[in-house]
């Protein structure tokens, strides 16, 4: 019954009850003066926020998109049934920032934490499908929350998107890691959030007058603006020290995941030089090489021994990013302009705006290139068969535009599988040594085994909203 004393806690600490009468005759005598007994809001804020590169570069999707491959512990990589569990993340940073909205200290505080509960709730949806969202964090009467459809958590976030968004008031934002207090810059991430989720809904809503359609222009248009340049880019810049970047992290004592040989192939089929960025050499004790790229993927989908064999033989092989952009230091992309200029692409060559389709799609490409350090590429790039886009509509165009932003998107695993699973592209051969029954690439994440006993009729009831068999294969709504 663990995970029902967690919701529990949390509901209740989420409703204030965090002093009781029943306790007040034993007076005061063992109170620490010094001890904090209210959250404080600014603590609550940076704690969220130093969190947030986690969620914008997970390892397992990373592998079912194939952005990364395994050198050791080849299993995720294999398809080993991805079960896992979400309410750790409900009773933390969930909960922290519910923490600041129902405190009400500042309008505009209580708005960024709306903000970032979204996009927190937009990862945990893009991986399960069904989960708590409307009773997700509303007191001790919700202690076992339904699960709510995919289609309305969509649908939940993009209006507390535009809510949060009419909150802010010119009141201060404190603890604020990413834009420092800039209410200007939160509301054009917001907004960018909103048009990248609408988005996602393109093969439920397809038709320029469809609700994603619909929400994705009223996002585009908002007079707040949205992720145009660079500057403005949703990142996090960590401290290092006791603080790293998780891009760091990933090869501190560690060296059991590279970047794919489908990634590198891909990169050296398109003459890409964002691969420069992309992969980088290591020596033998993991520490960072500064300078020096690698093109040399590691083959996808093996066993452990083919796998140790390849590293054995090619000690150069590509580790993810370049050892000087994922120092301790390093910033880790969350939301970025050029995500923003690609999603337009797609938009407007589904006829739902009015954006020049080649404009937007090669500022996407060039700010990407830009993102990373990198120089902007010749026109001879643009003009090939596999990067040049038709009128809009053209049949090829649907792939091109996927294709660019699946790259623009590396290292963020989820977002590469988002795109994969919604499109297509780029086309994906599965793992040669898959050990799942039906050797294919997962669609989603099964719910935690826990789940079944202390949420049992809202799991049930969202696992029968799947039908048919309920496994890894199984697509999410919005696919």
């Amino acid at each position: 019954m663990k995970k029902v004393r967690i919701y529990i806690l949390a509901s209740l600490m989420t409703a204030g009850l965090s002093s009781c009468d029943l306790f007040s005759d034993f007076g005061d005598i063992n109170d620490n003066p010094a001890a904090t007994t209210t959250p404080i809001p600014a603590a609550l804020m940076t704690n969220v926020q130093a969190g947030l590169g986690g969620y914008a570069y997970m390892i397992t999707p990373g592998y079912f998109c194939q952005y990364f491959a395994e050198s050791q512990y080849s299993s995720a990589s294999l398809y080993a049934t991805p079960q896992s569990d979400f309410t750790g993340t409900y009773s933390g940073s969930l909960y922290d920032l519910q923490n600041i909205i129902n405190m009400d200290d500042s309008k505009s505080m209580s708005a960024v934490a709306t903000i970032l509960q979204q996009y927190i709730f937009w990862t945990i949806t893009d991986r399960w499908g069904d989960v708590p969202y409307s009773e997700a964090l509303q007191g001790a009467s919700y202690a076992r929350p339904k699960y709510d459809t995919q289609e309305e958590i969509y649908k939940g976030m993009i209006a507390k998107l535009k809510e949060a968004n009419a909150m802010f008031d010119g009141s201060l934002i404190r603890g604020d890691l990413i834009y420092n207090g800039d209410a200007a810059k939160w509301k054009k991430a917001a907004n960018t959030m909103r048009m990248l989720m609408a988005l996602q809904l393109s093969n439920r809503y397809p038709n320029s007058g469809d609700y994603a359609a619909t929400e994705f222009n009223a996002a585009l248009n908002d007079p707040a603006g949205i992720i145009t340049t660079n500057a403005d880019n949703f990142q996090l810049t960590y401290p290092g020290g006791n603080f790293p970047s998780p891009y760091w992290s990933i090869y501190n004592g560690r060296r059991d995941v590279g970047e794919s040989d489908t990634m590198t192939e891909l990169m050296k089929s398109l003459g890409d030089g964002r691969q420069e960025a992309y992969g980088g050499v290591t020596d033998e004790y993991g520490i960072p090489n500064t300078s020096v790229s690698s093109n040399v993927g590691l083959p996808y989908g093996v066993a452990r021994a083919t796998a140790e064999a390849f590293t054995s033989s090619n000690p150069g092989w590509a580790r993810v990013l370049r050892g000087d952009l994922r120092q301790s230091n390093s910033t880790v992309f969350i939301i970025t302009a050029s995500q923003a200029f690609l999603a337009r692409a797609e938009a407007a060559n589904l006829g739902w705006t009015n954006d020049n389709l080649n404009t937007v799609y090669r500022t996407g490409i060039q700010l990407n290139f830009e993102q990373w350090g990198l120089n902007t590429p010749a026109n001879a790039y643009f003009n090939q068969a596999t990067v040049v886009l038709a009128e809009a509509g053209a049949a090829a165009n649907k792939k091109n535009i996927a294709i660019q932003r699946y790259i623009a998107s590396y290292p963020d695993g989820l977002q590469g599988w988002n795109i994969w699973r919604k499109t297509g592209f780029p086309q994906l051969t599965p793992a040669k040594d898959a050990t799942n029954a039906s050797k294919q690439i997962p669609h989603r994440y099964l719910y935690g085994a826990g789940e079944y006993t202390s949420n049992k009729e809202s799991v049930e009831a969202a696992v029968a909203r799947v039908g048919g068999s309920y496994d890894q294969d199984a697509k999410v709504w919005w696919e």
